[in-house]
């Protein structure tokens, strides 16, 4: 049994959620998120709270409740507060910027990388060097933000490349020189 499963969903004021079927539609002040559930999970609003239970006790639906609870949840917080994720870009001459809704980056590359924010993202840069990606779906930011950092990952030697605020990266030795 899922621990994390049996724990309810708390809704916070101003939150507004409706189950219809099989699709779960949270509506808050930052937006509005669905998610359709599958046949072998039920849920239930109980007040102020919404409470995740497998219909059945097949071994599917033993597996997959605590994760819809955490999807669920996730939706709820995300109307509510919001995510973000921050990233850093080190190396010399590495910089960002955005214009419109595109990331613009010089990591290095013979040309500049642009990337556009898909629709419920923002993408913002502060001293040239931190790209904040934020949004309501955790999911979509924690793409966007691993998309930005596959363009040029920290490589182990010098340090360089484009990691998430506080990611410690290894450093290796160098080549030996001969004695």
């Amino acid at each position: 049994m899922s621990r994390i499963g049996k724990i309810p969903v708390k809704i916070p004021d101003k939150i507004n959620v409706t189950i219809e079927g099989d699709q779960i539609t949270v509506k808050g002040p930052k937006g509005q998120l669905s998610r359709e559930i599958p046949d072998n999970i039920l849920v239930i609003k109980e007040g102020e709270n919404i409470q995740v239970s497998p219909k059945t006790k097949s071994i599917k639906s033993q597996q997959i409740y605590g994760l819809y609870r955490r999807l669920v949840a996730n939706m709820v917080q995300g109307v509510s507060e919001g995510f973000q994720k921050k990233l850093t870009l080190q190396g010399v001459g590495y910089r960002s910027q955005v214009q419109g809704k595109k990331l613009i980056l010089s990591v290095g590359y013979s040309h500049q990388v642009e990337i556009p924010a898909p629709d419920g993202i923002i993408i913002s840069v502060e001293a040239n060097t931190n790209v904040l990606v934020s949004g309501i779906d955790k999911e979509l930011v924690g793409q966007v933000a691993a998309n930005i950092r596959s363009i040029r990952p920290p490589e182990p030697y010098k340090g360089k490349g484009i990691r998430y605020e506080g990611e410690y990266v290894r450093q290796k030795v160098g080549k030996a020189g001969k004695k």
